[in-house]
């Protein structure tokens, strides 16, 4: 009887292992921390935001200096051939700020400037610069002994034009070899200048009153600057624009 009861008694039990209560889990492992990838984060972000305040910084820190609207050549000054614009400042840049435009004035252009350039101090003097080997001649024209529209920077031929009477006096004189190269040249219809450069134009007479008149200066080789200055004085200079503009 005793062993039936026991048998009875432990039939009423789950043969199944008793489950731990809902509450009771088991621990995780604990995360493993990266502390040099955080202070590389950090880094990268202080970086990315002391470029974005120096780009800053250097778009507000601009100058307004001269820029030419129109070619300037060689031995000009820039007039009124010029505009302000605003640049970002670098001090081994030798800009011309707008508030030296005075200044600038009464300085001439070394070479050629041409149009939309930024002026740079070293692209002026304070006297025309003549390159070695050329000259510089003025020679006054009446209307007709130029063409319409020469402007300073045009590559122009001068030529004699002298009356048939000069022209035979001419021919019949013989003080030296540039006499002669003249009269072979008025002969011949050759050039007196085939390729002189426009450097700079003039209009001769009262501001009220147009004459036609013009004064222009001429850059020559120098070995044709006295037989061009001797035509020039006599009146009997004409100049032709020619292809190389």
């Amino acid at each position: 009887m005793k062993i039936q009861e026991r048998t009875g008694a432990g039939a009423g039990r789950s043969a199944s292992p008793a489950q731990p209560p809902v509450g009771d889990r088991l621990p995780s492992p604990p995360r493993e921390r990266k502390p040099a990838l955080a202070a590389l984060a950090v880094l990268l972000i202080l970086v990315g935001a002391l470029g974005a305040t120096m780009l800053v910084l250097r778009a507000g820190d601009r100058v307004e200096v001269v820029k030419v609207t129109a070619d300037i050549q060689a031995g000009e000054s820039v007039g009124n051939k010029v505009t302000s614009v605003m640049v970002a400042a670098d001090d081994s840049i030798n800009y011309i700020e707008w508030s030296q435009l005075g200044a600038l004035k009464k300085l001439k252009a070394k070479s050629t400037i041409y149009t939309n350039t930024v002026v740079m101090g070293q692209m002026f003097a304070a006297q025309e610069q003549i390159p070695e080997g050329k000259a510089s001649v003025g020679v006054a024209l009446k209307e007709g002994q130029y063409p319409a529209g020469v402007k300073p920077g045009d590559i122009v031929a001068a030529y004699r034009v002298g009356s048939s009477s000069s022209s035979s006096s001419s021919s019949s004189s013989s003080s030296g070899d540039s006499a002669d190269k003249d009269t072979s040249s008025s002969a011949s219809g050759g050039a007196i200048v085939p390729d002189a450069r426009v450097n700079g134009v003039a209009d001769d007479g009262d501001s009220t009153v147009s004459t036609g008149n013009k004064s222009f200066t001429l850059l020559v080789d120098e070995a044709d600057a006295a037989a061009l200055a001797s035509a020039a004085a006599a009146g009997e200079v004409a100049i032709v624009r020619v292809p190389g503009n």
